[in-house]
């Protein structure tokens, strides 16, 4: 009996991870390796640029940068992403709150007097994938 319980937790255990994706974004076309990116991962429309699912943040070089998000549910996501110059954690804006600082998104959407929408930046994800963002 013992031997049918293990069997069982171990067939659940491996559907349950074979849920889990990784996703590898690739950010280019920076104007310099000054600073860090920062890119957030949101998993819906109603959160979209309000709040993060998950952020990381990498270092530049070469006018590249690159973050892994493990473990990720399958499922449909948008990235904003930035290029954080001056390393104060935000993106900086000027006195018309029109960014100051360079920041892009998923499938490079671009938003027409204002940030791209969701539906113009997200993507589905369902096994291990790479994304490519081009300021």
């Amino acid at each position: 009996m013992t031997k049918i319980i293990t069997i069982t937790i171990l067939f659940i255990c491996s559907l349950m991870s074979a849920q889990n994706v990784k996703l590898t974004v690739a950010v280019s076309g920076l104007k310099n390796n000054t600073g860090s990116v920062k890119v957030g991962l949101y998993n819906s429309e109603e959160t979209f640029l309000k709040t993060i699912y998950k952020s990381l943040a990498s270092e530049i070089k070469d006018n590249k940068a690159v973050v892994i998000f493990d473990n990720l549910p399958a499922g449909e996501y948008a990235i904003s992403t930035y290029h954080d110059e001056n390393s104060n954690g935000k993106l900086d804006r000027n006195a018309m709150g029109i960014p100051s600082e360079e920041y892009a998104a998923s499938n490079n959407a671009k938003g027409f007097m204002g940030p791209p929408s969701y539906n113009d930046a997200k993507f589905t994800v369902s096994k291990d994938s790479k994304i490519e963002i081009v300021f």
